[in-house]
């Protein structure tokens, strides 16, 4: 799971999240390969959420656009008083680049992120006594479970044998 002692997200993560939103609008075929991307790994619930629509609707089939995925997303109780639907509409609609390079970026920044909270983590309660060393084993194992599958979507995702032009039905997750 997701660090929840995180602050605001940093203004480069916010932005490649966008860019990968509006290049996958713009290339729903490439986004539905990409597997090793779960909304987990985006910075703002809104952008996980509108990945969520983007990736469901691929999957069906349905014809994706601007106007379909804000649809989606109002559908799906995303949209709030904090956004407006033009807004959203020209987030979408300004593709640069391909959606597995943003999508790498993302799935990197989040594998970072939660290798530093995994190593904090432990840290902190191999400083704690009251932790019996058999606890400490069995919640540091645990907690570098978690970490270590978001490292094999990483290594899945950056594989030579991952372009976004892989079929679906060779993918491990």
């Amino acid at each position: 799971p997701p660090p929840t002692d995180q602050g605001p997200p940093h203004g480069q993560a916010v932005e490649e999240e966008q860019l990968l939103l509006a290049t996958a609008t713009a290339h729903p075929d490439q986004a539905e390969r990409m597997r090793w991307l779960t909304p987990a790994d985006f910075t703002l619930p809104l952008h996980a959420g509108l990945w969520r629509c983007l990736t469901g609707m691929a999957r069906r089939r349905s014809p994706i656009d601007p106007v379909t995925v804000l649809w989606e997303a109002q559908q799906g109780g995303l949209l709030t008083s904090d956004i407006e639907p033009t807004e959203l509409l020209g987030l979408l609609t300004a593709p640069v680049g391909s959606p597995s390079h943003w999508g790498r970026r993302i799935l990197q920044r989040a594998l970072l992120t939660t290798a530093h909270h995994t190593g904090r983590h432990i840290e902190a309660h191999t400083k704690n006594p009251a932790i019996a060393p058999r606890h400490l084993l069995l919640d540091s194992r645990h907690a570098l479970a978690n970490f270590n599958s978001l490292r094999a979507r990483w290594s899945h995702a950056t594989s030579s044998m991952a372009p976004a032009n892989r079929p679906i039905h060779t993918l491990f997750l």
